[in-house]
């Protein structure tokens, strides 16, 4: 087990200023402000559409052996299911299912959990449920799953405190603040909210060991991540899961969900993925800027 680690830990953006790069880094700021304020906007236009819980759709037929019992075939991509932030839906994975879809992905669902949820621990009730549903109609014995923010968080404690890396073959989460963040302060009214809190009891019982786990982590997190304070706490550090730690630059959190290089990085992720090995080392970052 290991954790692929990029450069860490990384000081305040105001204090890696150099003076010759201050206005290059200005820049950058400006673009990935432009592009959160673009897409926040396209959000809110499809947010209504991903309120409701998607429809399933036919899945393809499944060659039945002697037994009877449909099965998965061996060269069969697993399912994909997706879980949005903290008060969003499954609009948001709009773009991202499409890319996944157009690369081979037949089986790729959304769950939506209510804005109202309180608890991270329930929702990782609900995730596992919905896994095991997945499961029994597909004939599948894994899935891979991709969670945006809080949607990781949800995931991770299903693998590691609930038993869920049985079912997760891959965990890839974008923005999630692992080891919690301190942003936006006032928010710590929603009990939701405290639980992404450094120090809170739920991100204590995901630094307790996790001993034989069998999911592979690849956590995406930005330089540019207005929702991560610090920075760093997006990334996975547990000495007992295999965990690698993807930087992406030029871009903020709403984009990473949507960002077409982003999609590129995660089914790269999915597709090379291999039960009990290690993934590759991509220290060395993804830049979209």
């Amino acid at each position: 087990m290991k954790v692929t680690r990029a450069a860490l830990p990384f000081l305040p953006l105001c204090q890696r200023l150099l003076p010759g790069r201050l206005a290059g880094v200005s820049l950058a700021l400006l673009k990935a402000t432009a592009l959160e304020v673009a897409i926040l906007a396209g959000h809110l236009l499809l947010y209504p559409s991903g309120i409701t819980q998607e429809r399933r759709s036919p899945l393809p037929a499944l060659p039945a052996p002697e037994n009877g019992a449909a099965q998965l075939p061996t060269e069969a991509k697993p399912p994909v299911v997706l879980l949005h932030g903290f008060i969003d839906n499954r609009s948001v994975f709009v773009l991202l299912r499409r890319s996944l879809a157009q690369h081979g992905r037949q089986q790729i669902e959304s769950l939506n959990y209510s804005p109202l949820t309180c608890d991270i621990r329930t929702a990782a009730e609900l995730l596992g449920r919905h896994i095991e549903g997945i499961c029994e109609r597909t004939g599948s014995e894994r899935v891979d799953v991709v969670g945006h923010s809080l949607g990781g968080l949800i995931a991770r404690y299903y693998v590691q405190r609930l038993g869920g890396d049985s079912r997760v073959r891959t965990l890839v989460t974008l923005g999630t603040p692992h080891s919690g963040t301190r942003v936006a302060p006032l928010a710590n009214a929603h009990p939701i909210v405290r639980q992404m809190r450094p120090g809170s009891e739920v991100l204590e019982e995901l630094t307790q060991p996790a001993p034989g786990c069998r999911t592979h982590f690849v956590s995406f997190w930005s330089d540019l991540d207005h929702v991560m304070d610090p920075l760093e706490a997006a990334c996975i550090d547990h000495e007992d899961l295999m965990a690698q730690n993807v930087r992406v630059s030029g871009i903020g959190h709403l984009a990473l969900p949507v960002h077409p290089a982003v999609a590129t990085g995660i089914r790269q992720v999915l597709d090379t993925a291999r039960a009990g090995e290690e993934t590759a080392d991509r220290a060395s970052g993804l830049t979209v800027a």
